[in-house]
């Protein structure tokens, strides 16, 4: 199997795993327990968060433990909404579903909200987001890098116009951990999710500035400081710590490798596959992603074809997966015609250049099939 799905999850590296395993079954305790196992377990997670705020480049007073992306979305929106006197919220039109779908539920009480189209290169421009704006805007979110498309976008700027406006801005980094450098100087909020830099699934972390307004979306007891209760997941917290560790520390090794191979990659499918049209900027996005359209295809189809080769792609985001509809954020950038065609390949630490050029032999076969032997 030559996986290639990686912005949708990546495989847990072998030291996250043994630095997770003691705290399955040997140091076990509730780190809100006030007994010996208990404090053990605090210890680990006390730890795990200082090494997580250093990485982040925050206090730990600002670093909090959740389960994920998909929590600190919701947590975000709905949180600084609560938080703010004003009733309009500003989005970027690509971004994650976290953050639509949150946005739509608080139309229901009575918000506003704006969607920011990208422009063709699938960059949103912090000039649209200032022109969205308004008086009462509670609320802004636009990705330091989109999902889909790995296109990267003018966070510092969008911070920076939110910051002279008072306006809560949150930047999703889910996909950008040990790629880029986290905005810590520019958002109220960002957040990370372990398993899409070699952690396990289920735990994130995200960065609140301990001057910003926020009021917390899950009640129950005290952990995080009150403002996220339900019992801390500690193995998933250092494996989280320590993933995030690795990936920021081999961060220029690993990105070099990654662009080297989707170049690669790139390379072989364009001169071999007529027809084919990368969605997004081609330098400004992030090293594993090649979003491409095949014209006269259905990108469904070609990932069930890629399968069947022993390719794993995908036609859009994992969290949209079943949708009948195509992908939100191609057809913002590129139009439905595109996006009904997109194959989204993202590559990881763990491919081989061996597995580029089967993976480009199998693209060439499987479109040509789906042409009629006309790739």
């Amino acid at each position: 199997m030559i996986y290639l799905d990686n912005a949708a999850t990546t495989p847990v590296d072998g030291a996250v795993f043994k630095a997770m395993q003691p705290y399955f079954c040997e140091i076990y305790g509730n780190p809100q327990s006030q007994h010996a196992a208990g404090r053990l377990a605090a210890k680990a997670l006390n730890s795990a968060r200082d090494k997580v705020a250093e990485l982040f480049g925050c206090r730990a007073e600002e670093t909090y433990f959740l389960s994920g992306g998909t929590e600190a979305g919701n947590w975000a929106l709905k949180g600084a909404c609560a938080a703010q006197s004003g009733k309009h919220i500003v989005i970027s039109a690509i971004e994650h579903h976290a953050l639509l779908e949150s946005a739509e539920d608080m139309r229901r009480y009575g918000y506003e909200v704006t969607y920011v189209k990208p422009g063709a290169d699938g960059i949103v421009s912090s000039s649209a987001v200032l022109s969205a704006l308004r008086p009462d805007t509670a609320f802004c979110a636009v990705a330091l890098a989109n999902n889909e498309l790995g296109t990267i976008q003018p966070a510092e700027e969008i911070g920076e116009i939110c910051k002279a406006r008072g306006v809560f801005y949150y930047c999703d980094c889910v996909q950008t951990a040990g790629v880029l450098p986290f905005p810590v100087k520019h958002c109220d909020m960002f957040a990370v999710s372990a398993h899409k830099f070699y952690g396990p699934k289920g735990i994130g972390a995200a960065f609140v500035n301990e001057k910003s307004h926020i009021y917390r979306l899950i009640s129950g007891g005290r952990q995080e400081r009150g403002m996220r209760g339900g019992t801390s997941y500690v193995a998933g917290a250092v494996g989280l710590a320590c993933a995030l560790e690795n990936a920021v520390n081999n961060s220029g090794a690993v990105n070099a490798y990654v662009r080297g191979l989707r170049d690669k990659f790139l390379c072989e499918v364009e001169s071999s596959v007529k027809n084919c049209y990368l969605n997004g900027d081609r330098a400004l996005r992030l090293p594993s992603n090649a979003n491409i359209s095949f014209e006269g295809c259905e990108g469904a189809n070609i990932v069930i074809g890629l399968d069947m080769e022993g390719v794993c792609a995908s036609a859009g985001a994992a969290c949209a997966a079943g949708a009948s509809a195509p992908s939100h954020v191609v057809t913002a950038v590129a139009g439905r015609e595109r996006a009904v065609s997109a194959v989204r390949f993202t590559f990881g630490k763990y491919n081989t250049e061996e597995e580029v050029k089967l993976a480009a032999a199998a693209v060439k076969k499987v479109v040509g099939n789906i042409r009629g032997n006309k790739a």
